[in-house]
Protein backbone atom coordinates (compact mmCIF):
# COMPACT_ATOMS: atom_id res chain seq x y z
CA UNK A 1 0.00 0.00 0.00
CA UNK A 2 1.13 3.31 -0.99
CA UNK A 3 0.27 7.16 0.33
CA UNK A 4 0.94 10.13 -1.54
CA UNK A 5 4.67 11.89 -1.57
CA UNK A 6 6.03 13.89 1.65
CA UNK A 7 7.66 16.16 1.51
CA UNK A 8 10.18 18.05 3.70
CA UNK A 9 13.55 19.99 4.25
CA UNK A 10 15.20 17.62 6.39
CA UNK A 11 15.07 13.76 6.68
CA UNK A 12 17.16 12.00 9.02
CA UNK A 13 17.47 8.06 9.49
CA UNK A 14 17.72 6.90 13.02
CA UNK A 15 16.60 8.65 16.45
CA UNK A 16 19.83 8.07 18.23
CA UNK A 17 21.10 10.48 20.39
CA UNK A 18 22.66 12.60 17.04
CA UNK A 19 19.75 12.10 15.28
CA UNK A 20 17.24 13.49 18.13
CA UNK A 21 19.91 16.61 18.58
CA UNK A 22 19.55 17.06 14.87
CA UNK A 23 15.91 16.85 14.54
CA UNK A 24 15.03 19.37 17.52
CA UNK A 25 17.63 21.92 16.31
CA UNK A 26 16.62 21.62 12.87
CA UNK A 27 12.40 21.77 13.74
CA UNK A 28 13.37 24.72 16.14
CA UNK A 29 15.46 26.72 13.37
CA UNK A 30 12.34 26.25 10.99
CA UNK A 31 13.41 23.17 9.08
CA UNK A 32 10.02 20.57 8.08
CA UNK A 33 12.03 17.55 9.69
CA UNK A 34 11.20 13.89 9.37
CA UNK A 35 12.80 11.25 11.85
CA UNK A 36 12.64 7.59 10.57
CA UNK A 37 13.17 5.23 13.53
CA UNK A 38 13.46 1.37 13.25
CA UNK A 39 12.62 1.17 16.88
CA UNK A 40 9.70 1.85 19.19
CA UNK A 41 11.64 5.10 20.68
CA UNK A 42 14.04 7.58 20.18
CA UNK A 43 17.73 7.75 22.22
CA UNK A 44 19.75 5.19 20.71
CA UNK A 45 22.33 4.73 23.17
CA UNK A 46 20.74 6.18 26.07
CA UNK A 47 17.44 4.21 25.74
CA UNK A 48 18.15 1.13 24.43
CA UNK A 49 21.75 0.46 25.08
CA UNK A 50 21.54 2.01 28.54
CA UNK A 51 24.55 4.35 28.25
CA UNK A 52 24.36 6.24 31.38
CA UNK A 53 25.76 8.66 32.37
CA UNK A 54 26.55 10.62 29.48
CA UNK A 55 30.23 11.49 29.94
CA UNK A 56 31.63 14.95 31.33
CA UNK A 57 33.33 16.92 28.54
CA UNK A 58 34.95 20.61 27.99
CA UNK A 59 33.68 23.18 30.10
CA UNK A 60 33.82 25.40 26.76
CA UNK A 61 31.67 22.91 24.73
CA UNK A 62 29.34 24.24 21.79
CA UNK A 63 26.38 23.82 20.46
CA UNK A 64 24.50 22.49 23.89
CA UNK A 65 21.11 23.67 23.35
CA UNK A 66 19.60 20.38 22.99
CA UNK A 67 21.20 18.65 25.91
CA UNK A 68 20.53 21.82 28.03
CA UNK A 69 16.17 21.34 27.27
CA UNK A 70 16.55 17.19 27.72
CA UNK A 71 18.29 17.78 30.92
CA UNK A 72 15.71 20.33 32.32
CA UNK A 73 13.07 18.57 30.89
CA UNK A 74 13.87 14.94 32.43
CA UNK A 75 14.92 17.35 35.91
CA UNK A 76 11.02 17.67 35.87
CA UNK A 77 10.23 14.27 35.21
CA UNK A 78 12.61 13.35 37.86
CA UNK A 79 15.14 12.01 35.99
CA UNK A 80 18.31 13.92 35.67
CA UNK A 81 20.88 14.73 38.41
CA UNK A 82 23.82 16.51 38.53
CA UNK A 83 26.66 15.04 40.07
CA UNK A 84 28.89 15.98 42.60
CA UNK A 85 31.86 16.63 39.71
CA UNK A 86 28.84 18.64 38.29
CA UNK A 87 28.45 16.53 35.33
CA UNK A 88 24.80 17.17 34.37
CA UNK A 89 24.14 13.79 32.07
CA UNK A 90 22.98 11.44 35.24
CA UNK A 91 19.76 10.59 32.97
CA UNK A 92 17.23 7.76 33.30
CA UNK A 93 16.72 5.89 30.65
CA UNK A 94 13.32 4.99 30.32
CA UNK A 95 12.16 8.88 31.29
CA UNK A 96 14.36 9.79 28.65
CA UNK A 97 11.91 7.96 26.22
CA UNK A 98 9.63 9.97 27.19
CA UNK A 99 11.28 13.51 27.91
CA UNK A 100 12.29 13.18 23.75
CA UNK A 101 8.81 11.94 22.77
CA UNK A 102 7.93 15.17 24.74
CA UNK A 103 10.88 17.23 23.09
CA UNK A 104 9.81 16.28 19.19
CA UNK A 105 5.81 17.11 19.70
CA UNK A 106 6.88 21.03 21.25
CA UNK A 107 9.56 21.08 18.42
CA UNK A 108 7.13 19.99 15.95
CA UNK A 109 9.17 17.06 14.47
CA UNK A 110 7.23 14.24 12.86
CA UNK A 111 8.41 10.84 14.10
CA UNK A 112 7.37 7.77 12.43
CA UNK A 113 8.35 4.65 14.37
CA UNK A 114 9.07 0.99 13.01
CA UNK A 115 9.79 2.05 10.26
CA UNK A 116 13.07 1.34 7.59
CA UNK A 117 14.41 2.78 4.31
CA UNK A 118 13.51 0.18 1.51
CA UNK A 119 14.06 2.67 -1.58
CA UNK A 120 16.91 5.56 -2.81
CA UNK A 121 15.92 7.16 -5.56
CA UNK A 122 18.87 9.43 -7.09
CA UNK A 123 20.91 11.04 -9.17
CA UNK A 124 25.22 10.91 -9.43
CA UNK A 125 25.82 13.31 -6.39
CA UNK A 126 22.24 14.20 -5.03
CA UNK A 127 19.75 12.14 -3.30
CA UNK A 128 15.85 12.89 -4.54
CA UNK A 129 14.00 11.06 -2.79
CA UNK A 130 13.53 7.59 -0.77
CA UNK A 131 10.79 4.98 0.38
CA UNK A 132 10.32 4.37 3.61
CA UNK A 133 7.88 0.98 5.21
CA UNK A 134 6.32 0.75 8.07
CA UNK A 135 4.12 -1.90 9.43
CA UNK A 136 0.94 0.39 10.64
CA UNK A 137 -1.18 3.15 9.54
CA UNK A 138 -0.93 6.42 11.34
CA UNK A 139 -4.43 6.45 11.31
CA UNK A 140 -5.90 2.87 12.62
CA UNK A 141 -3.95 0.52 14.83
CA UNK A 142 -6.29 -2.02 13.97
CA UNK A 143 -4.59 -1.62 10.44
CA UNK A 144 -1.85 -4.20 9.71
CA UNK A 145 -1.60 -3.18 6.03
CA UNK A 146 2.63 -2.19 5.19
CA UNK A 147 2.91 1.11 4.32
CA UNK A 148 5.31 2.57 1.77
CA UNK A 149 5.42 6.21 2.72
CA UNK A 150 7.79 8.25 -0.54
CA UNK A 151 9.12 10.90 1.02
CA UNK A 152 11.00 13.88 -0.47
CA UNK A 153 13.57 15.96 1.20
CA UNK A 154 16.08 18.31 0.41
CA UNK A 155 18.47 17.30 2.84
CA UNK A 156 19.02 13.29 4.08
CA UNK A 157 21.08 12.55 7.42
CA UNK A 158 22.22 9.14 8.06
CA UNK A 159 22.06 8.94 12.17
CA UNK A 160 22.16 4.92 12.26
CA UNK A 161 25.38 4.72 14.33
CA UNK A 162 26.38 2.20 11.64
CA UNK A 163 26.01 3.88 8.83
CA UNK A 164 23.47 2.00 7.32
CA UNK A 165 21.32 3.97 4.92
CA UNK A 166 24.93 5.38 3.48
CA UNK A 167 25.86 1.32 2.84
CA UNK A 168 22.69 1.10 1.44
CA UNK A 169 23.55 3.49 -1.48
CA UNK A 170 27.44 2.30 -1.40
CA UNK A 171 29.02 5.19 0.19
CA UNK A 172 32.70 4.45 0.42
CA UNK A 173 33.37 3.37 4.05
CA UNK A 174 36.83 4.09 5.56
CA UNK A 175 38.98 1.10 5.99
CA UNK A 176 39.10 -0.70 8.84
CA UNK A 177 42.70 -2.07 10.31
CA UNK A 178 43.34 -4.95 11.76
CA UNK A 179 43.67 -3.08 15.32
CA UNK A 180 40.61 -1.01 15.17
CA UNK A 181 39.03 -2.89 17.47
CA UNK A 182 36.78 -2.62 20.00
CA UNK A 183 35.20 -4.86 22.21
CA UNK A 184 30.82 -4.09 22.89
CA UNK A 185 28.96 -4.50 25.99
CA UNK A 186 25.46 -5.24 26.88
CA UNK A 187 24.74 -3.18 29.85
CA UNK A 188 22.70 -3.52 32.50
CA UNK A 189 20.43 -2.55 35.62
CA UNK A 190 20.06 -4.51 39.30
CA UNK A 191 17.11 -2.84 41.62
CA UNK A 192 16.35 -4.01 45.19
CA UNK A 193 19.53 -2.49 46.99
CA UNK A 194 20.31 -0.60 49.63
CA UNK A 195 22.08 2.25 47.97
CA UNK A 196 22.94 4.11 51.17
CA UNK A 197 24.57 0.96 52.80
CA UNK A 198 26.68 -0.08 49.51
CA UNK A 199 27.46 3.54 49.20
CA UNK A 200 28.58 3.25 53.02
CA UNK A 201 30.45 -0.12 52.70
CA UNK A 202 32.48 1.28 49.43
CA UNK A 203 33.36 4.42 50.13
CA UNK A 204 35.16 3.00 53.40
CA UNK A 205 36.21 0.11 51.76
CA UNK A 206 37.87 2.31 48.52
CA UNK A 207 39.31 5.61 49.31
CA UNK A 208 40.70 6.48 45.96
CA UNK A 209 38.62 9.35 44.84
CA UNK A 210 39.83 9.32 41.00
CA UNK A 211 37.63 5.87 41.29
CA UNK A 212 34.83 5.71 43.56
CA UNK A 213 32.32 8.43 44.73
CA UNK A 214 29.07 9.34 45.92
CA UNK A 215 26.79 12.14 47.01
CA UNK A 216 23.61 12.90 48.20
CA UNK A 217 21.27 15.09 45.79
CA UNK A 218 17.47 15.36 46.27
CA UNK A 219 17.51 12.86 49.23
CA UNK A 220 18.88 9.84 47.37
CA UNK A 221 22.85 8.84 47.35
CA UNK A 222 24.45 8.25 44.27
CA UNK A 223 27.77 6.76 43.91
CA UNK A 224 30.02 5.48 41.08
CA UNK A 225 33.01 2.93 41.01
CA UNK A 226 34.90 0.58 38.47
CA UNK A 227 37.48 -2.73 38.44
CA UNK A 228 39.17 -3.58 35.13
CA UNK A 229 41.46 -6.74 34.98
CA UNK A 230 44.25 -4.32 33.81
CA UNK A 231 46.88 -3.26 36.68
CA UNK A 232 47.73 0.42 35.76
CA UNK A 233 45.24 1.56 38.32
CA UNK A 234 45.48 -0.51 42.22
CA UNK A 235 41.84 -1.38 41.99
CA UNK A 236 40.53 -1.83 45.78
CA UNK A 237 37.79 -4.39 44.39
CA UNK A 238 40.19 -6.34 42.71
CA UNK A 239 40.73 -8.69 46.19
CA UNK A 240 36.64 -9.38 46.01
CA UNK A 241 36.62 -10.29 41.82
CA UNK A 242 39.80 -12.91 42.50
CA UNK A 243 37.87 -14.52 45.47
CA UNK A 244 34.83 -14.61 43.40
CA UNK A 245 36.85 -16.36 40.07
CA UNK A 246 38.18 -19.16 42.71
CA UNK A 247 34.78 -19.69 43.91
CA UNK A 248 33.44 -20.23 40.42
CA UNK A 249 30.67 -17.53 40.87
CA UNK A 250 32.20 -15.57 37.54
CA UNK A 251 34.96 -16.36 35.05
CA UNK A 252 38.18 -14.43 34.02
CA UNK A 253 36.57 -12.59 31.24
CA UNK A 254 33.60 -11.73 33.24
CA UNK A 255 35.91 -9.41 35.28
CA UNK A 256 37.56 -7.62 32.42
CA UNK A 257 35.49 -4.85 32.33
CA UNK A 258 33.31 -3.74 35.75
CA UNK A 259 31.24 -0.04 36.06
CA UNK A 260 28.74 0.77 38.28
CA UNK A 261 26.94 4.04 38.19
CA UNK A 262 23.67 5.41 39.96
CA UNK A 263 20.69 5.92 38.04
CA UNK A 264 18.92 9.37 38.83
CA UNK A 265 15.00 8.61 40.02
CA UNK A 266 15.85 5.77 41.09
CA UNK A 267 17.16 5.06 44.44
CA UNK A 268 17.37 1.71 44.78
CA UNK A 269 18.95 0.92 41.43
CA UNK A 270 22.66 1.05 39.75
CA UNK A 271 23.49 0.51 36.06
CA UNK A 272 26.32 -1.29 35.07
CA UNK A 273 28.85 -0.41 32.12
CA UNK A 274 29.66 -4.42 32.51
CA UNK A 275 30.14 -6.80 30.79
CA UNK A 276 32.31 -5.71 27.86
CA UNK A 277 32.34 -8.57 25.46
CA UNK A 278 35.81 -9.03 24.28
CA UNK A 279 35.41 -12.16 21.54
CA UNK A 280 36.08 -10.49 18.19
CA UNK A 281 34.87 -13.36 15.61
CA UNK A 282 31.44 -13.87 16.60
CA UNK A 283 27.94 -13.13 15.35
CA UNK A 284 25.76 -9.99 17.30
CA UNK A 285 22.94 -12.96 18.02
CA UNK A 286 26.00 -15.08 20.00
CA UNK A 287 27.50 -11.57 21.83
CA UNK A 288 23.69 -10.90 23.25
CA UNK A 289 23.69 -14.66 24.61
CA UNK A 290 27.19 -14.52 25.52
CA UNK A 291 26.77 -11.45 27.55
CA UNK A 292 23.44 -12.59 29.02
CA UNK A 293 25.14 -15.50 30.49
CA UNK A 294 27.53 -12.97 31.84
CA UNK A 295 24.98 -10.86 33.14
CA UNK A 296 23.27 -13.68 35.39
CA UNK A 297 27.07 -14.37 36.76
CA UNK A 298 27.88 -10.34 37.87
CA UNK A 299 24.89 -10.02 39.17
CA UNK A 300 25.50 -13.36 41.35
CA UNK A 301 28.53 -11.91 42.33
CA UNK A 302 27.50 -8.64 43.45
CA UNK A 303 24.07 -10.37 45.46
CA UNK A 304 27.37 -12.79 47.56
CA UNK A 305 30.18 -10.50 47.69
CA UNK A 306 28.64 -6.80 47.66
CA UNK A 307 26.52 -4.84 51.14
CA UNK A 308 23.59 -3.79 50.26
CA UNK A 309 22.65 -6.10 47.20
CA UNK A 310 21.00 -8.93 49.14
CA UNK A 311 18.00 -8.50 48.10
CA UNK A 312 19.03 -7.31 44.54
CA UNK A 313 17.78 -8.61 40.77
CA UNK A 314 18.20 -7.39 37.47
CA UNK A 315 16.09 -5.42 36.55
CA UNK A 316 16.39 -4.77 32.98
CA UNK A 317 18.91 -5.60 30.29
CA UNK A 318 19.84 -3.55 27.43
CA UNK A 319 17.92 -4.31 24.26
CA UNK A 320 20.84 -3.65 22.43
CA UNK A 321 24.40 -4.22 22.59
CA UNK A 322 27.03 -1.16 22.82
CA UNK A 323 28.76 -0.14 20.49
CA UNK A 324 32.14 1.55 20.30
CA UNK A 325 33.50 0.94 16.80
CA UNK A 326 31.28 0.90 13.58
CA UNK A 327 31.79 1.24 10.10
CA UNK A 328 32.71 5.35 9.84
CA UNK A 329 31.68 6.94 6.10
CA UNK A 330 34.28 8.41 3.75
CA UNK A 331 33.58 12.31 4.25
CA UNK A 332 34.69 15.95 2.05
CA UNK A 333 37.09 15.34 5.10
CA UNK A 334 38.63 13.04 7.23
CA UNK A 335 39.04 13.82 10.44
CA UNK A 336 42.55 12.31 11.74
CA UNK A 337 43.97 11.50 15.29
CA UNK A 338 46.57 14.18 14.42
CA UNK A 339 44.19 16.91 14.28
CA UNK A 340 42.53 15.81 17.22
CA UNK A 341 46.12 15.77 19.21
CA UNK A 342 47.27 19.14 17.86
CA UNK A 343 43.95 20.76 18.69
CA UNK A 344 43.46 21.96 15.24
CA UNK A 345 41.17 25.28 14.56
CA UNK A 346 38.84 25.07 11.79
CA UNK A 347 36.54 27.42 10.12
CA UNK A 348 33.01 25.57 10.84
CA UNK A 349 33.53 23.65 14.07
CA UNK A 350 30.74 21.69 14.99
CA UNK A 351 31.45 20.68 18.24
CA UNK A 352 34.59 21.58 20.97
CA UNK A 353 35.86 18.89 23.47
CA UNK A 354 38.83 17.20 25.79
CA UNK A 355 37.24 14.26 26.16
CA UNK A 356 40.50 11.14 26.11
CA UNK A 357 40.63 9.09 23.21
CA UNK A 358 39.19 6.15 24.72
CA UNK A 359 40.07 2.62 23.26
CA UNK A 360 39.23 -0.48 24.93
CA UNK A 361 40.89 -3.47 24.45
CA UNK A 362 40.02 -7.57 24.48
CA UNK A 363 43.41 -7.81 26.13
CA UNK A 364 44.96 -6.90 29.64
CA UNK A 365 47.12 -4.30 30.14
CA UNK A 366 46.21 -3.24 26.53
CA UNK A 367 43.14 -0.61 27.22
CA UNK A 368 44.05 3.12 26.57
CA UNK A 369 42.96 6.64 27.80
CA UNK A 370 45.08 9.19 26.12
CA UNK A 371 44.37 12.36 27.14
CA UNK A 372 44.26 15.64 25.47
CA UNK A 373 46.61 18.74 26.18
CA UNK A 374 44.26 20.73 24.49
CA UNK A 375 40.70 21.10 23.41
CA UNK A 376 39.87 19.90 19.74
CA UNK A 377 37.77 20.59 17.19
CA UNK A 378 35.27 18.76 14.63
CA UNK A 379 34.82 20.50 10.75
CA UNK A 380 31.07 20.56 9.24
CA UNK A 381 33.26 18.74 6.41
CA UNK A 382 33.45 15.47 8.40
CA UNK A 383 29.90 15.36 8.31
CA UNK A 384 29.51 15.95 4.70
CA UNK A 385 29.48 12.49 2.80
CA UNK A 386 32.32 12.46 -0.41
CA UNK A 387 29.89 12.36 -3.86
CA UNK A 388 26.72 14.09 -2.28
CA UNK A 389 25.78 17.31 -2.30
CA UNK A 390 22.75 16.69 0.42
CA UNK A 391 23.71 13.61 2.15
CA UNK A 392 25.32 13.75 5.71
CA UNK A 393 26.43 11.58 8.52
CA UNK A 394 26.50 12.05 12.65
CA UNK A 395 27.29 10.06 15.63
CA UNK A 396 29.74 7.02 15.60
CA UNK A 397 30.15 6.70 11.61
CA UNK A 398 31.37 10.62 11.05
CA UNK A 399 34.15 10.40 8.92
CA UNK A 400 37.24 10.31 11.18
CA UNK A 401 40.10 7.73 11.81
CA UNK A 402 39.73 4.99 14.46
CA UNK A 403 41.76 6.75 17.23
CA UNK A 404 40.44 9.96 16.89
CA UNK A 405 36.26 8.75 16.58
CA UNK A 406 37.30 6.72 19.74
CA UNK A 407 37.13 10.15 21.52
CA UNK A 408 34.34 11.37 19.59
CA UNK A 409 31.99 8.89 19.89
CA UNK A 410 30.80 10.22 23.44
CA UNK A 411 26.88 11.11 23.96
CA UNK A 412 27.46 14.88 24.18
CA UNK A 413 29.95 14.91 21.49
CA UNK A 414 27.29 13.54 18.96
CA UNK A 415 24.38 15.59 20.73
CA UNK A 416 26.69 18.54 19.61
CA UNK A 417 27.60 17.64 16.13
CA UNK A 418 24.05 17.08 15.64
CA UNK A 419 23.25 20.50 17.05
CA UNK A 420 25.78 22.04 14.80
CA UNK A 421 24.68 19.94 11.50
CA UNK A 422 21.20 21.86 11.77
CA UNK A 423 22.46 25.25 12.46
CA UNK A 424 24.51 24.54 9.22
CA UNK A 425 21.34 23.42 7.11
CA UNK A 426 19.54 26.23 8.25
CA UNK A 427 21.83 28.87 7.17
Amino acid sequence: MTTDIKCYDVVIIGGGTSGVSCAWNCAKLGLKTLVVESGTYLGGSITSSLVIPAMKTSKNSINNDFFNFLYKKLEKLGGAITYCDGNKGWFNPELTKIALDILMKEAGVDVIFESRVTHVNRNKSKILSINIETNYSDNSLASNNVLSLPIESKYYIDATGDGNFCQKINCEILENFENDFQPISLRFIMSGINVEKFSNWLMAYDTDRNVTTSCTTGGYTYLSTAYTWDNDVKWALKPLFERAIADGCITSEDSNYFQVFSIAGTPDSVGFNAPRIIKKDISRSEAYKLGRESILRLSQFCIKYLPGFENAYISSIANSLGVRVSNRIKGKYIYTYEDLISGKKFDNPVLISNYPVDIHSDKKGKSKLIKTEQEYQLPIEALMVKGYENLFVIGRCISAEFKAQAALRIIPSCFSMGEGLAKYLAK
